[in-house]
């Protein structure tokens, strides 16, 4: 057998240098008959490969691995062993030679190679294990890592079916069995089970029964001492019949009742499983047969004639030393056991296959985002309302909820503070479970993978600024000494921020959204170098950038940390202030406030709807100063004398009012003066009491005109 590599030599570069040489290792196996295995590696070298030990990493993700197996005339017949059919119709048998290729995709973990032969009328098996590496991560440190945090967050979110590769793990008694567990185990220990069913009825346990007969005198083995008196009493009676009590072997033990309800619950479920297996449209013929023979087995065994005489199982009363250590029946109930279990990721012998690395990264990177938002919030578990599910996906796996079923919420005292939502798409109209509300596309649809949604009330009540992040396991290569990410992963960002808008209901206008995008990517460099790099500067200059994110670097980590944490600190007014304008028009930031006395009216429910906090309109008196400029009012607070300020109304417009119309009263006496009326509605309440302000600062005792930024100059502190 002959594997090549024609790219070998860049794809090792580029492996070391993201990985480091010391790390780029894997440990190889092989079936009995191999006479030796050489490694050429990248620098010419030949390296004898010892069977179980650690050599030198040949497999990578994302590389293609041209097969040449050469055999004997004598084999008449040849195929690759995969479970995937696609994976097997890679490779033809042709003039003793069976020849494809493979190339693992974005899949990493422990591998094989399986090749089915045939001698004669004898079908054989060989078997050579490996480990495929990424060449953008720690196999052996990251990859682990990634999964620990993953499934402490979301339990078997990690794990797939119908993978290239594999991962060991061992049973855990603690926890549920998943399908996925339960037929991973019993893959590894379905042929020690068969062959200790066959082993038990051929030489089952059996106790002694006793059983009550009725014999004649001359049919008597045996005379027992109880019916000494009833044969005197009936010497000249030859056709008396006597009950005697006599010892029988009998298989209907609890052990083996335990082996017949064993070997029906486990035949029901694995017949189950392989139904939900066969339709897989990628499952191969190989793998088809191999669970046909292995059903067909299970039900020869339980249509065997030694059960018929075996009871029902009702349960074991003690414990039973037979099913613990005697032949066949350990196996048994060591396998039934081990099928009653969950998982533990430590490395053990059963087999567990998991998510390719991209999406495995993809998910572990919502999780990074989610921790550090937490964290600069610096909010408890129980402020945190995870609304995000996992949803069934096909046979035995699980998927992260889409959109409002991923959805992390952040609060402090019932106050929102952020949204955290994963992998939305967001659509012209279909925005109900996957997408986000108010946020459409026009055009396309667009599907980020992490949306992060900050709540602000300084300006607008709960206003949202939305950022995206995009992880994507790639690098393009390096500057210096930094991992740089690829240019159209920027350029999706770009992409992504003009193609969302904000709708907030049907009829209303169009307005940008997205405040800023970036990508997560496994890169490495020095945190200061990192700073320095194009793709970090243009955070500043376009709010569009990149950010590298792996396990175990703290350095790195610390940069999205500092980053997220400006977000949540900064005020609405500097995010808008950055936002660059089209040209031709400019950003305009609603900030001014006109603090405005209120006192008793005439008009009815005036002064008690502004206590009240529902007051839609605002007069003035017949003076209003010239020194404030209507145009550049946004907002409005209401004075209270006596108490002082409390709540923000935005003013939706201004107009003039007669005084008549502002009071409400029609008397000939009252002056019909024009006034200002501003049409308000309810923004939020600035604070949670009244505060009261220094009057001397009212422009002719009436007004304030001032913005949010210097609102608390007008604010008396009370001194203790």
């Amino acid at each position: 057998m002959i594997v090549e590599c024609t790219k070998f030599d860049n794809i090792w570069n580029k492996a070391k240098n993201n990985v480091g040489e010391e790390n780029l290792y894997s440990t190889y196996s092989w079936s009995e008959g191999v006479m030796s295995v050489i490694l050429s590696n990248h620098i010419g070298e030949q390296i004898t490969i010892e069977n179980s030990q650690q050599a030198p990493a040949v497999f990578f993700d994302n590389t293609d691995y041209p097969i040449w197996i050469e055999f004997k005339d004598y084999v008449k017949k040849a195929q690759f062993g995969s479970i995937l059919q696609n994976e097997n119709d890679k490779f033809t048998f042709r003039r003793q030679i069976l020849a494809g290729f493979l190339n693992y995709g974005n899949e990493v973990g422990r591998s094989e190679i399986q090749i089915i032969y045939q001698v004669g009328t004898e079908v054989r098996n060989f078997a050579f294990s490996f480990e495929v590496l990424s060449t953008k991560l720690n196999y052996h440190e990251h990859w682990k890592t990634i999964i620990e945090d993953i499934e402490q967050e979301y339990r078997m979110l990690s794990l797939d079916y119908m993978r290239r590769t594999f991962h060991g793990f061992s049973p855990d008694i603690s926890g549920e069995t998943p399908e996925i567990i339960w037929w991973s185990v019993f893959a590894n220990e379905q042929k020690k089970f068969i062959q200790a069913c066959k082993n038990i009825i051929d030489r089952p346990r059996h106790r002694l029964h006793e059983k009550a007969s009725y014999k004649r005198a001359d049919r008597l083995t045996f005379i027992p001492s109880c019916v000494e008196n009833e044969l005197a009493e009936h010497r000249s009676d030859s056709s008396h019949l006597y009950r005697v009590e006599e010892c029988a072997r009998t298989n209907d033990t609890q052990e083996n009742r335990f082996l017949k309800f064993a070997l029906s619950q486990i035949t029901k479920k694995y017949e189950t499983l392989k139904k939900r297996i066969e339709v897989i449209k990628n499952a191969s013929d190989v793998m088809k047969e191999d669970m046909q023979v292995t059903l067909a087995t299970l039900r020869h065994l339980q249509q065997n004639p030694f059960f018929r005489t075996v009871g029902n199982y009702k349960g074991l009363s003690q414990e039973s030393l037979v099913l613990q250590k005697a032949t066949g029946y350990s196996q048994v109930y060591r396998t039934w056991s081990l099928l009653q279990r969950s998982y533990s990721l430590n490395d053990g012998i059963y087999r567990l296959q998991t998510k390719d690395i991209a999406t495995l990264y993809e998910i572990w990177c919502f999780i990074e985002v989610s921790h550090i938002v937490k964290e600069q919030l610096h909010i408890d578990d129980e402020d945190i309302d995870h609304r995000n599910r996992m949803e069934m996906n096909g046979l035995f796996t699980w998927e992260l909820g889409k959109g409002e079923h991923s959805r992390i919420l952040f609060k402090k005292d019932d106050v929102e503070l952020a949204e955290l939502v994963y992998n939305p798409k967001s659509t012209e109209r279909e925005n109900g479970s996957i997408g986000m509300s108010n946020l459409v596309v026009p055009t396309v649809p667009q599907k980020p993978d992490i949306v992060l949604q900050l709540t602000k009330n300084d300006l607008h009540n709960k206003m949202k600024f939305t950022y995206l992040f995009d992880a994507k396991y790639r690098i393009e290569g390096k500057e210096g000494n930094v991992d740089v990410p690829p240019d159209d992963t920027l350029n999706q960002m770009h992409r992504y921020r003009d193609a969302i808008y904000y709708k907030e209901y049907d009829k209303a206008p169009l307005k940008k959204e997205v405040i800023g995008g970036y990508i997560l990517f496994p890169g490495d460099g020095e945190p200061l170098e990192v700073q320095k790099s194009k793709f970090y500067e243009t955070i500043k200059e376009v709010n569009i950038g990149a950010f590298p994110l792996r396990p175990k670097d703290q350095k790195n980590r610390n940069l999205l940390e500092h980053f997220i944490g400006e977000l949540i600190n900064k005020k609405s007014t500097e995010i808008i202030d950055r936002v660059i304008p089209q040209k031709g028009t400019f950003v305009e930031v609603g900030n001014r406030i006109l603090i405005g006395l209120v006192t008793n009216s005439s008009r009815k429910g005036y002064f008690q709807n502004f206590l009240d906090g529902t007051a839609t309109l605002y007069y003035t008196g017949s003076h209003f100063p010239t020194t404030i400029a209507l145009q550049d009012l946004h907002y409005f607070m209401p004075y209270i004398k006596g108490q002082g300020i409390r709540d923000v109304y935005e003013i939706v417009r201004v107009r003039t009012i007669t005084a008549k119309e502002a009071k409400q009263v029609e008397s000939e006496g009252t002056a019909d003066d024009l006034r200002l009326a501003f049409e308000l509605r309810f923004s939020r309440k600035l604070f949670e009491g009244y505060r009261q302000i220094d009057t001397h600062k009212m422009v002719n005792h009436t007004f304030v005109d001032t913005t949010f930024d210097k609102i608390e100059e007008c604010v008396i502190i009370d001194e203790i």
